[in-house]
């Protein structure tokens, strides 16, 4: 979840927002083989979904802003939470993938 190597946890996993390196930098492991598919995008759709569902009863309970307010401000917060979220989930997917000897398979 660091985006770094799984194998040495020294160079980086990723060579840009979510493209994987082929090799580690580091210790020169073969990552090419690695796939995540879309594991990542259901782990952060189910992540962000009960964050910010929880978080918007709160606030309507607690403030009851208006709708407008409420569906722009939340549609930002889900922006940036799964944003922040993907490579994290990318990289602990390759990660379970390289601890379990799986190689994309």
């Amino acid at each position: 979840m660091r985006g770094r190597c799984p194998c040495c946890g020294e160079g980086a996993l990723f060579s840009g927002y979510l493209n994987l390196v082929k090799t580690c930098g580091s210790c020169g492991e073969d990552l090419s083989h690695a796939r995540a598919d879309d594991g990542p995008a259901y782990l952060t759709i189910l992540v962000t979904a009960k964050i910010l569902g929880t978080l918007m009863l709160w606030v309507y309970t607690a403030y009851q802003p208006s709708p407008w307010v409420m569906a722009g401000g939340f549609s930002l917060g889900a922006f940036v939470v799964a944003l922040f979220l993907l490579p994290r989930f990318k990289g602990l997917i390759v990660g379970i993938e390289w601890a379990k000897r799986m190689h994309g398979f």
